[in-house]
């Protein structure tokens, strides 16, 4: 009877391990604030996603400030259900002309959601600027964001320095680099956009953005969790071939 308890056990021991290598191995880096692009391309359309994922030291959000980079004119925020929005707008001095012929004598220079019910601690939520990438091929954009909460604030807006990784920062700005179009000139217009609205058409009213969309997490996360479910399933095997064994010397 103990002989059958230690094989057991030890075949128990087998699937923990593998599902703790696998925990670890899918637990992310650092909980930060991010911007994800759907299109990266110059002078491209693209949807860009900003995640916060948690509250500031356990308080609840209230507010996330999204600043716009100087070489990007107009944004298209999302709506979503559990804020209000608002667009702050910066003087052109002197004005500029879009690429539908328009000129332009004010920017959006930050996106402000408020959160109508405080987003609690231990909860996310994604809010996603629709936008035309400028032709800068290489270049770097920098989003800050500063996340207000109920008590306190986080201020994400570190910038790495010359030879220093943006891991090494407590509260790093969001941000992403510009890549070149491919060789056959396809620039691509970004999930969810509509390449015929262009910049000029973003007259500042938030009534006119999208509807939130859902997003999903694939990639890596998901091959992971394949080999969780096999090293699962072959420790399951492992403890009812002891117990065989076992039995079987009984």
């Amino acid at each position: 009877m103990h002989s059958t308890l230690r094989h057991v056990a030890r075949a128990g021991a087998v699937a923990a391990l593998a599902g703790g290598v696998v925990l670890l191995a899918t637990a992310p880096a650092a909980a930060h604030v991010t911007v994800t692009p759907t299109v990266t391309t110059a002078d491209s359309y693209t949807v860009l996603t900003v995640s916060v994922p948690h509250g500031c030291d356990g308080s609840s959000t209230t507010k996330v400030a999204i600043q716009i980079p100087d070489l990007i004119n107009a944004v298209t925020p999302t709506i979503n259900q559990g804020w209000t929005v608002e667009k702050v707008m910066a003087e052109l001095d002197p004005p500029v002309t879009d690429s539908h012929g328009n000129e332009l004598t004010e920017r959006v220079a930050e996106v402000v959601y408020t959160a109508k019910t405080p987003l609690p601690e231990g909860h996310r939520d994604v809010f996603e600027l629709s936008l035309k990438l400028p032709d800068a091929a290489g270049e770097e954009l920098i989003f800050p964001a500063i996340q207000t909460c109920e008590q306190g604030e986080a201020a994400w807006a570190q910038v790495p320095e010359a030879g220093q990784d943006s891991g090494e920062l407590d509260y790093p700005a969001p941000s992403f680099v510009v890549t070149a179009a491919t060789e056959d000139g396809d620039h691509g217009s970004g999930d969810g956009t509509d390449e015929g609205s262009g910049e000029g058409s973003d007259d500042g009213d938030s009534t006119e953005a999208t509807t939130a969309s859902s997003t999903t997490e694939s990639g890596p996360n998901s091959l992971l969790g394949w080999i969780g479910l096999i090293f699962g399933l072959l420790g399951f095997i492992a403890g009812a071939l002891a117990l065989q064994r076992t039995r079987k010397a009984a």
